[in-house]
């Protein structure tokens, strides 16, 4: 067995201060010198990036759609190794999760796989005792999900407070925090959400020190720590990425970062660099090469409908890219990849691998996928079967190629992506962890 002092931080609904909260709290302990793991509930690509600002360490994601519950708490564990605290984040409000699927890929579902106690942040505005009936709601609702407190935000004055405390106490369960209302922390939002930490790294440093700021004078650290340190064992069976790969020759993997490409799973790089590979990261935005000895590439999610001028004007490693996939190397290409291998994105050119014009598009297209591989590829054999998650507002015409690269089964039935040579590109993101062998069979072909 292995403890970790560990809290989940929830709310009754997107929008009432989780990321401030988590990501305060998560700033104001590591000033304390302590070792804190970060982890994110669902597909979040983007609050990770603050939260590994916030603690020194990756962000890492725990969702229980696409890697499974039986996956959740080996994951925790893997990124926990070693830490005086785990804060987790959860998505949506506390008892959502995927869409007709019950509480699978909810914060609720996983704090129960994590035996984990619940922070509940409340969005206190406009309301006084009615606070009380919605705490109880919630943490009577499901008896297996331990709601150990509640942090209040958007309080708006001493009276308020002590109305809300008032109200809370009949409840039973401890206020732990109050946020006053105030002026939101400046985390600038557009098309998907928060912009990444890697496209404005200073401003977002001054973003984590006002979220701790905040957290650190309205909450109560001490009752909170005690809370986590309350969290049982859990078994250890930690996650190991060297468990599920074999070691190859060590071909260079080049895997695209920068501020035009920062969607990432830190899983990936440790399952690639398990299975053999040099992992080497390059910017397409500055870099006007591939990194020496490229046998393999994979461009993941990100915006490059952002920085469509710039990655266009990097002639030289837009050739290097296609000289590498028409030579039939390994490539494999999530969202912002996919629409990086396109012939254009809005008019600008790309790097012309796939014979498709991408646009940006009114429309979000969001939600998790069931998949099956329609062909072999350099990432799965045919009739392979995972699970995904879409998250773009563009579109790219045609959507698949002659070879598409899955067939996905929810909300409706269609082909999507493209295979052609060693060329692997899609929408979908996916979560290696649940499927190692992607991994070893990437760096198999990169090394034949």
């Amino acid at each position: 067995m292995v403890s970790v002092p560990r809290l989940v931080v929830a709310a009754p609904a997107s929008g009432s201060g989780k990321t401030t909260v988590a990501t305060g709290l998560m700033a104001a302990f590591s000033e304390r010198g302590l070792t804190v793991s970060p982890h994110k509930v669902g597909p979040d690509y983007i609050d990770p990036g603050y939260h590994a600002l916030a603690t020194g360490r990756p962000g890492r994601n725990l969702d229980a759609y696409m890697c499974g519950p039986g996956l959740i708490a080996p994951l925790f564990t893997h990124g926990a190794s070693g830490c005086d605290l785990a804060v987790v984040e959860g998505v949506m409000g506390l008892y959502d999760g995927a869409s007709g699927q019950g509480e699978l890929a909810s914060t609720a579902q996983v704090s129960k796989l994590l035996r984990a106690p619940v922070v509940l942040v409340v969005d206190a505005s406009s309301q006084s005792r009615s606070v009380a009936a919605l705490v109880h709601g919630f943490a009577s609702w499901d008896p297996q999900v331990r709601i150990g407190g509640v942090i209040l935000n958007k309080v708006a004055s001493d009276r308020h407070e002590a109305l809300l405390r008032e109200a809370l106490d009949e409840s039973g369960l401890p206020v732990l925090g109050v946020l006053r209302r105030a002026p939101q922390v400046a985390t600038p939002s557009r098309h998907l959400g928060l912009v990444p930490v890697a496209e404005r790294q200073a401003d977002a440093l001054d973003a984590v020190r006002a979220m701790g700021d905040r957290v650190r004078e309205g909450c109560d650290l001490d009752a909170l720590m005690a809370l986590a340190r309350s969290a049982p064992a859990l078994p250890d069976d930690a996650w190991e990425p060297e468990r599920h790969t074999a070691p190859a020759a060590r071909p260079v993997v080049a895997v695209a970062g920068g501020a035009a490409f920062t969607f990432a799973y830190a899983e990936h790089t440790e399952l690639l660099t398990a299975a053999g590979a040099e992992v080497v990261v390059f910017d397409p935005l500055h870099d006007e090469k591939l990194p020496a000895g490229t046998a393999g590439l994979v461009v993941g999610g990100g915006f490059p409908e952002v920085y469509a001028p710039e990655l266009s004007a990097n002639e030289p490693l837009r050739r290097a890219v296609t000289a590498l996939a028409l030579s039939g190397a390994p490539v494999a290409a999530e969202c912002a990849g996919l629409l990086y291998l396109a012939r254009e994105l809005d008019g600008r050119p790309m790097c012309g691998v796939l014979d498709a014009s991408a646009r940006m598009s009114e429309r979000l297209t969001l939600g998790y996928r069931q998949a099956v591989a329609v062909s072999d590829s350099v990432l799965a054999a045919a009739g392979t079967r995972l699970r995904g998650h879409e998250f773009h507002r563009t579109v790219l015409e045609p959507g698949a190629g002659p070879t598409p690269a899955w067939g996905l089964h929810q909300p409706e039935r269609r082909v999507e992506g493209f295979v052609q040579q060693g060329v692997h590109a899609s929408y979908l993101h996916t979560h290696w962890a649940a499927s190692p062998e992607i991994a070893r069979r990437f760096v198999e072909r990169c090394g034949g």
